[in-house]
This record gives C-alpha cells, structure tokens and sequence, in this order.
C-alpha cells in the first residue's frame, strides 16, 4: 500500500467519516448500553448479595444459585413453568398452521376472518385476562351457562388445581395464535406453484402433498414459531397474575411469576435476581439447542 493511499485514508475527510458513523450509531450504542447492559450487570451483582427492600445489602457470592438447588417451591414452579410450555406450544402452532392452511386462499372475505382472528394479539393481555376470567366464573360465567343449557354442570375452572393451568393455557392460546397465524400464510403463499403442479402429475393426493411439499418448505417458518413460542410461554406471567395468582395450591405459579412475588412481595431482590438469571440460562439453553436441531429438519439448513 503506497504512502499517498494510506494519508488518504487516515485523512481528515477519513476521521470526520468516522465520526458521524459514531454519532449515527450513538442513540442505539446507549440505548443498548444504559438499558440492557447496565440493568444486566446490576442485576447479576444483585444476584450475588443479600439486597433487601430497606437496609444494607450483603455480597454472600454464589449463595443464592446454591440456595436454588435446594428450594422445593423453584422446582414446583419450574414444573409448572414446563407443563405451560409443553400444552401451549404444540396446541399453538398446530391451530396456526390449520387456520394459515383454511385461510391462505385469496378468497373474496377471506380478509375479515384473519382480521377476527388477529385482533386478540392487538388487544391488552390484562384486558383479555381478566375478560375470560369472567367467563371462566364458576356460577355466572359464560362457559358455565352455556353448559349449563345442555344439561352439564360446569366446573369451577380457576379454582381446581387440574383445570387451572389447561384454562390458562387455552387462553393464552386463543390470545396469540393469530400471530403465528399470520407468519403461516405468509409462508404459504410464497410455496411455488409448480411443486404443486408437479406433485398433482404424479399422483400424489392432498395428504401427501402436504406432508411431501407443503410441509418442508414451511419448516424455516415453523422453526421460528416455534422458537419464539417456547421463548414467550417460558417469560408468562400477565395472565396468571389476573386470572389465578399462582393458585390454586401453587397450580399455576411459574418462573416468572415466582421472581416478582420473590422480589415485589418478599422484598427479596437479590434471590429474585438469582432466578431470573436461572430462567435466562435456561431460555438460552433451549433457543441454542434449538439452532442446532434445526439442521435436521429444516429446509436448506443441513449444510449450514
């Protein structure tokens, strides 16, 4: 590189080049800084002391992470945290897929039934709770009554430890789902037509179309679905707040609602702290064990 090339690119015009990159990129440089790394690094330190709401905090190191190992309501919690996971996720994509299948055809009205079915995902999470916790009511509640038509006594949904997290569940399904709807119809309509063509010339029927064409050039959509799903069914707290508070008999209490009863009742920041970098770890373990697994049943992934 000669002299010339060189005093051109540590030049004036170059240092004034790079500092309005700086200055363009410095909103977001602090933005990220003051509100995600700092509340991180706090947060982890927190997780290290004993920091109550009033007085002085203590460093006790690791004591609180050991003290999780031990702690027989984390581990209730983290079931239930797991069995939400577990009956929302799959109960969520397979409706996603079947609403995008019956309404991705370009048909005249077609537009106002992915509207309904979009509208929840726009509308409050503690609107939408506390809506079907009144309709879950024991006495006066809509599902009730209309059991109730037809002969059948409903149960009180909320208030047995069986049927509370499944009610949640189905909620929380029907509040999402247009979402992930949406991203399936999307998918979809970018399918060439000349699969299609050519699977019908070899015979292959609607089932096997499906599962042979359809299918696998949607998987890079249903992998982002699905990551996303698990990620927001593992950080659910709004509508278990509303509609049951952790009961009953800690039935519907997780992770997240664990933490802030840990931190914003007890007072206990520095175990809270603690917990949400266990739910961190864990939602990091899962999205990296995910972006592993999608080689194997991905489209176009095996190679990467």
């Amino acid at each position: 590189m000669s002299r010339s090339s060189k005093r051109r690119r540590g030049g004036p015009l170059a240092r004034e080049a790079q500092i309005a990159g700086w200055l363009f990129i410095s909103p977001m440089v602090l933005g990220f800084t003051l509100l995600l790394l700092f509340p991180m690094g706090l947060a982890f330190y927190m997780s290290l002391t004993d920091w109550p709401l009033l007085g002085e905090h203590h460093f006790i190191g690791l004591d609180n992470y050991s003290h999780i190992m031990t702690d027989a309501m984390f581990w209730e919690v983290l079931g239930n945290t797991v069995y939400f996971t577990a009956g929302l996720v799959p109960l969520n994509i397979v409706l996603a897929l079947l609403l995008g299948l019956l309404l991705s055809k370009s048909l005249r009205g077609i537009g106002l039934f992915r509207t309904a079915i979009f509208v929840p995902v726009m509308t409050s999470l503690i609107v939408w709770s506390i809506v079907w916790k009144l309709m879950y009511a024991t006495e006066s509640g809509l599902i009730n009554q209309l059991l109730l038509m037809i002969g059948i006594k409903g149960p009180a949904w909320l208030y047995d430890p069986n049927l509370a997290m499944p009610a949640v569940i189905v909620t929380s399904v029907l509040k999402n789902v247009g979402l992930n709807m949406v991203l399936f119809i999307a998918a979809l309509q970018q399918v060439p037509r000349s699969l299609y063509e050519a699977a019908t010339l070899d015979g292959a029927g609607r089932r096997a179309t499906f599962f042979n064409v359809t299918l696998p050039m949607i998987t890079p959509t249903v992998f982002l679905t699905v990551v996303m799903t698990v990620i927001g069914s593992l950080k659910v707290f709004g509508q278990i707040y509303v509609m049951t508070q952790g009961g009953p008999s800690n039935s519907t209490k997780v992770l997240v609602y664990y933490i802030w009863e840990k931190a914003f009742r007890l007072f206990q920041f520095g175990y809270a702290s603690s917990l949400a970098y266990v739910l961190f770890l864990i939602v990091l373990i899962l999205t990296l064990l995910q972006w592993q697994l999608r080689k194997r049943w991905v489209f176009g992934e095996g190679d990467a």
